[in-house]
């Protein structure tokens, strides 16, 4: 390699890393969440009355970086960038965006318990009332279908390895077990899950490793649950990002790669058997509930609803919360969870196009880091460049495409089979 060009990938490094260190402070779900002593009062008041935040508790939750000079370091980030490296190189392409949507993202948190909060969720993480092509369903209207189908499933399909068994440090334990034989070749002895009081979910992926969340129990799914999702993909791919000896931004996400990094974990729970109907269902109710709160329903309706669908007390709260955190409860939602359905479909006709279209090398792509579809194609070009590493972490699903690709070429002729046609020559059966 000739020194101009060692010098232009060191270069490429440096931005790259400015670009990590940049977003280090900038933790979103930590700077919008509520803290315990607001579901203390909600049910104290009998779930009645509509939780206690306002514009000024959010001022309370200081953010740990001031605001203006973090905008000053993206746009001075984005100046060298377009300088250095240029606006149509796909490397330069990519780092652009990044910086352009970590501003968007420093917008949101300006915005806490605003109204324009919800719009600039939208903008981020899509509306319940997004199209996936024109003339297309919305999102929203995936629900009704799926929930009938669950509907006619209830309590048809738990079993054992549904029995809520462990406890948070047993789980925790199993755990890394398992993870540290999957990440065995990482060179790192350390523990990937810790215990937790800190998080809404029963399980959340850091950077560094997973946490769980104290209070919860956990059944056999629910670890095999963890281990794929959080496990394989969300800490797989922050590792190989990390691993990239020039595009180490990859090894963190923008809200641009969220639907990426759900769609993947979702669609590792079907591929490797371990989801349930039960979960599904949780996922739907969560875009119904944004479709709501975007309708103009506030914080007890949403909560309600949740109930109805018979979801614990508890389990409603929690839910309602990932709705309306960094918003008001009456002020329209913040729509994140979201992607775990949106990003699940998009992924899986990611997969069948691209055996339709024999571009299944790139599907490899998918877990070099912390991507979003609209840069497959770059990304594609950086690994001819020789800018980027295959991938180190990958479930075996993906590491050998070929049962995968004889999936989804029978995928391609079930879409055009009609389902109540079919059920009708079937009703003998």
């Amino acid at each position: 390699m000739k020194s101009y060009e060692k010098a232009y990938r060191a270069r490429l490094r440096e931005l790259s890393d400015r670009i990590v260190q940049a977003q280090q402070a900038i933790k979103i779900l930590d700077s919008i969440k509520w803290g315990p002593e607001i579901q203390i009062d909600f049910f104290k008041k009998k779930c009645r009355q509509l939780p206690k935040v306002d514009a000024e508790y959010y001022q309370k939750n200081s953010l740990a970086f001031n605001i203006h000079e973090k905008r000053e370091e993206f746009q001075a980030l984005e100046r060298d960038i377009s300088r250095e490296v240029g606006q149509l190189s796909s490397i330069g392409s990519i780092m652009l965006r990044i910086c352009r949507e970590y501003q968007d993202v420093l917008r949101l948190l300006s915005a806490r318990g605003k109204p324009e909060f919800s719009a600039l969720s939208q903008e981020l993480y899509g509306s319940a009332d997004d199209a996936f092509y024109v003339n297309a369903p919305r999102l929203k209207d995936l629900v009704p279908i799926v929930s009938q189908a669950l509907a006619n499933i209830k309590d048809k399909t738990q079993n054992e390895l549904d029995e809520k068994r462990y406890d948070s440090q047993q789980a925790a334990e199993i755990l890394n077990q398992r993870l540290s034989l999957y990440f065995k070749h990482s060179g790192k002895a350390k523990n990937w899950v810790k215990v937790s009081d800190g998080i809404v979910a029963d399980a959340a992926a850091g950077a560094e490793w997973i946490k769980i969340r104290k209070d919860a129990l956990f059944s056999e799914r629910d670890l095999r649950i963890l281990e794929v999702h959080e496990g394989w993909v969300h800490m797989g791919t922050t590792l190989n990002g990390m691993q990239q000896p020039i595009c180490t931004f990859l090894s963190k996400g923008p809200p641009s790669a969220i639907a990426n990094q759900e769609g993947l974990a979702i669609i590792m729970e079907f591929f490797h058997f371990v989801s349930s109907p039960l979960r599904i269902r949780k996922l739907t109710d969560r875009v119904t509930g944004i479709a709501m709160a975007e309708e103009g329903a506030d914080f007890l309706q949403v909560f309600n609803f949740f109930q109805e669908q018979d979801h614990t007390p508890e389990e409603s709260y929690k839910s309602s919360v990932r709705i309306f955190r960094g918003s008001l409860p009456n002020l329209g939602p913040f729509t994140k969870d979201l992607v775990y359905s949106k990003g699940f479909i998009l992924i899986y006709n990611y997969l069948r196009l691209a055996v339709a279209q024999g571009l299944v090398d790139r599907i490899e792509l998918l877990f070099v880091g912390k991507t979003s579809l609209e840069d497959q194609r770059l990304l594609a070009h950086l690994f001819e460049e020789g800018l980027l590493v295959k991938p180190h972490y990958m479930p075996h699903q993906f590491r050998d495409l070929s049962a995968l690709s004889c999936w989804m070429c029978y995928s391609l002729f079930f879409n055009q089979l009609d389902l109540n046609k079919l059920a009708i020559d079937y009703r003998n059966i």
